[in-house]
């Protein structure tokens, strides 16, 4: 059964249809509670915080996004909050319009093109989540939506309630952040694996 009718038959009260709308998106709001939150226990907590309110706000949703985009909006928001509950302390990047972008004067390397480093797989996926931990909650959504998850930049931007413009800032923030923080670290690796 297409999507359209399930959620149409959930809203006229069908269990099953709402069943497998649940079924059909649990594993990825999971999964996106868990990149976003790093916590199995607070990832099970959102997903059934946003199944909930899927129940009680389907009758609300008209269909102007997708019905993808409208639950991804619940369960960030979900997640976001958790994270401001619980007040984890986050590394801040200057958000403001002095931002230089310095990019283009930077020298980065290349990590990803090194096969050496496939060796130290456990060991660099724990430094990246170290790294992607460290950005603020919204440079983390951003680039857990449109890096990780997959989205566009206009689901991005949906989802977050923010602009195009801002989606592409800052991802670029973030992406910078990133490169920022790992450079040494591969650098480090591949003058390991070269000597």
């Amino acid at each position: 059964m297409d999507e359209a009718k399930l959620i149409e038959r959930a809203k006229q009260g069908d269990k099953e249809a709402l069943t497998r709308l649940v079924n059909r998106y649990s594993e990825r709001i999971y999964n996106l509670a868990l990149r976003i939150l790093r916590n199995r226990e607070d990832a099970e907590d959102v997903l059934q915080e946003t199944f909930l309110a899927v129940v009680e706000k389907l009758h609300t949703f008209d269909g102007r996004s997708s019905f993808f985009t409208w639950i991804y909006r619940i369960a960030t928001n979900a997640s976001l909050m958790r994270l401001r509950k619980k007040k984890l302390i986050f590394q801040d990047l200057v958000d403001n319009d002095d931002f230089q972008e310095t990019v283009e004067s930077r020298v980065f390397i290349d990590w990803s093109q090194d096969p050496s480093l496939g060796v130290f797989d456990e060991e660099v996926k724990r430094k990246i989540d170290e790294a992607v931990n460290k950005l603020s909650d919204i440079y983390r959504s951003v680039f857990i939506l449109r890096d990780i998850e997959g989205l566009s930049i206009k689901e991005t931007s949906e989802i977050l309630g923010i602009t195009e413009e801002n989606v592409k800032i800052r991802l670029r923030r973030a992406r910078q952040y990133l490169r920022d923080h790992l450079s040494d670290y591969f650098e480090e690796r591949m003058a390991e694996n070269d000597g």
